[in-house]
């Protein structure tokens, strides 16, 4: 908790719950059930049921796929009304700041989704320590999905400008410093013995306003592919990319 924070109740019931998740969020849902889906994790139903077709289908894991082309939408559309003179690789690299797995995990716990989260046993963190970061992003993305679903699309609009009206700037020059490229190689040598090979595939536009596009193949296979106003900014977001994919596989 943070200094000069009232401390919440703890809630009692999932009715209780909900509600506070509400106005965690500022957003009053018709359909209460639908935000109970999106705070829930695939181990806390699984753990219940025991049936792998009814823990995807209960917990938030198609909200979260849902809410990932939602971000996308808002994110991009976002972008484009904020910097009309960026080119199309600005905008791409932009957006892979804004969208990445660390940025939505922050956002989560800014709006206290951790205490309203629905996990198994061993998802559970222990004393000290907070829920993965996976988790925390994918229940950002299935709560998006959620809004947009009971909502529409204006009410998701609102929720999200709030927060990149506030931290667009910061989080944007963040993600272009970050290194991916030396996160992906040294997540590559450590567990998988290889080493990441670099490849562009496309250069496009007039000659003062170039887009790259480039992939990286790790072993024998592409990985990531990623956009930008130069080689380098096209090979940091194709690793990005490849993270986020081998955190997917379970790797990193």
């Amino acid at each position: 908790m943070r200094t000069g924070e009232l401390e919440r109740p703890r809630a009692t019931s999932d009715v209780e719950r909900l509600e506070q998740a509400m106005t965690a969020l500022g957003v009053r849902f018709r359909r209460p059930q639908l935000l109970r889906q999106a705070l829930t994790h695939l181990s806390y139903v699984y753990e219940r049921s025991r049936s792998v077709q009814a823990a995807i289908t209960e917990s938030n894991e198609r909200l979260e796929f849902l809410g990932d082309a939602v971000l996308e939408l808002l994110v991009s559309e976002f972008l484009y009304r904020r910097f009309p003179q960026a080119s199309e690789g600005e905008l791409t690299a932009y957006r892979a700041a804004l969208v990445r797995s660390t940025t939505l995990a922050r956002w989560a716990q800014r709006l206290s989704l951790p205490e309203f989260l629905y996990l198994g046993r061993g998802e559970q963190p222990r004393p000290g320590q907070s829920v993965r970061e996976r988790i925390l992003a994918g229940a950002f993305e299935a709560v998006l999905a959620a809004i947009y679903l009971d909502r529409g699309l204006r009410v998701a609009r609102s929720f999200l400008q709030k927060l990149l009206e506030e931290e667009a700037e910061g989080l944007i020059a963040l993600g272009q410093n970050e290194n991916y490229k030396g996160r992906l190689q040294e997540l590559t040598q450590e567990r998988l013995h290889v080493t990441p090979v670099y490849r562009t595939i496309a250069v496009t536009g007039p000659a003062h306003q170039r887009t790259f596009t480039a992939e990286v193949l790790i072993g024998d296979r592409a990985y990531g592919v990623g956009h930008g106003p130069s080689k380098r900014a096209a090979e940091q977001e194709a690793a990005r990319r490849a993270l986020e994919r081998l955190r997917a596989e379970g790797i990193g």
